[in-house]
């Protein structure tokens, strides 16, 4: 994934330059430390991180609400899930206690995060109601 920049106001229709992707699919990214990296310091759209494990039966039963989070939100917000068991250093990083744990980054900080799994129109007033907030 390479990181572009577009006009808000053309977002939808807008293609990655490297790639000609949508950039704004509402798909959701699957995370490594350095994307992740590259999405919190060169990306300029919030992003909501799902912290997650393949063993974990909240965490399944979550992803397809926020699969749906993820068109909901689009094309303001990008969503990726990390797995916790393919990526232990991330979950140390970022300090997850528990999964799942939802992150939602702007600007490369940490805005807030929720735990426990949740349908997708909570997810999203979350995400709206935290994004409204001044930073």
């Amino acid at each position: 994934m390479a990181v572009n920049r577009a006009d808000e106001t053309r977002l939808q229709s807008a293609v990655c330059g490297k790639c000609a992707a949508p950039l704004a699919g509402g798909g959701v990214l699957n995370l490594n430390g350095p994307l992740l990296d590259r999405l919190l310091t060169r990306d300029g759209l919030p992003l909501l991180v799902d912290f997650w494990a393949p063993w974990c039966g909240p965490c399944r039963t979550m992803a397809p609400a926020f699969e749906k989070a993820a068109t909901l939100l689009a094309p303001g917000v990008r969503l990726g899930k990390v797995d916790t068991e393919r990526e232990q250093a991330l979950g140390a990083r970022f300090q997850v206690q528990s999964i799942p744990t939802l992150v939602l980054f702007r600007d490369g900080r940490e805005l807030d995060r929720l735990m426990g799994a949740r349908p997708a129109q909570d997810i999203v007033a979350w995400v709206q109601a935290r994004l409204a907030q001044p930073a």
